[in-house]
């Protein structure tokens, strides 16, 4: 089966997965119009997080028709005040021509569940692991936007695996090598490993290919 087109349709996605979306652009692969980008790390502002989404579905959806959003479903927004309004019931609410990725969190759209089980095991002997994308690291300001040591201290050293960056773009080899003193910073600020693992966007671009298929069948 042939890649699908993305020509007729344009993307909303965290801000958090512009690296890895940005390359697919740049590759050829995501031939889309267009890709709008909300603040990263807005999972700790829920309000401000629907109100971006849905203003940034909109713009999108009348300049161009049909819309793929690129936020996870189960982990990306937890609203607290209505823990029965859920990521999708946003989706369905914008109407038809609006999908989705399949995928529960930016983590697994590079790596399911699966597969990040492995790398845990290959390269953390199934100790607890923190798991970031190449954004977590970029955007550290706007994901850990409020956490002070205190609360660093509180999350991270309990993941005694460390904390594994599912790297698709080579980001973190030039990270490390352009900005060493960060990259040791970060580390000492979490109170553990950053260890990158290189993958494929395989998954990724199998999941966009999905939604992409179903949106130009309609």
């Amino acid at each position: 089966m042939g890649e699908p087109s993305f020509s007729g349709i344009s993307i909303v996605s965290c801000g958090t997965m512009s690296l890895e979306l940005n390359h697919l652009k740049a590759s050829g692969f995501l031939d889309t119009p267009q890709i709008y980008y909300t603040t990263p790390g807005l999972h700790q502002d829920i309000p401000a997080l629907e109100s971006q989404l849905v203003r940034l579905v909109t713009k999108a959806k009348e300049k161009h028709g049909k819309v793929i959003v690129v936020y996870g479903g189960k982990f990306c927004y937890v609203n607290v005040d209505e823990p029965t309004r859920l990521m999708q019931t946003i989706i369905q609410e914008q109407g038809a021509g609006v999908a989705r990725i399949d995928a529960t969190h930016c983590m697994d759209m590079l790596a399911d569940e699966n597969e990040r089980n492995g790398i845990a095991r290959e390269m953390a002997g199934d100790e607890p692991v923190w798991w970031m994308t190449p954004g977590w690291v970029k955007f550290r300001k706007d994901v850990f936007k409020g956490w002070d040591q205190g609360l660093a201290n509180e999350n991270f050293p309990k993941h005694t695996g460390g904390a594994i960056v599912l790297d698709g773009i080579g980001y973190m080899d030039t990270y490390m090598a352009e900005d060493p003193e960060g990259f040791l910073g970060y580390s000492d600020w979490m109170g553990i490993p950053i260890i990158p693992y290189p993958i494929t966007l395989d998954r990724f671009k199998g999941l966009l290919a999905d939604q992409a298929r179903i949106l130009n069948a309609d």
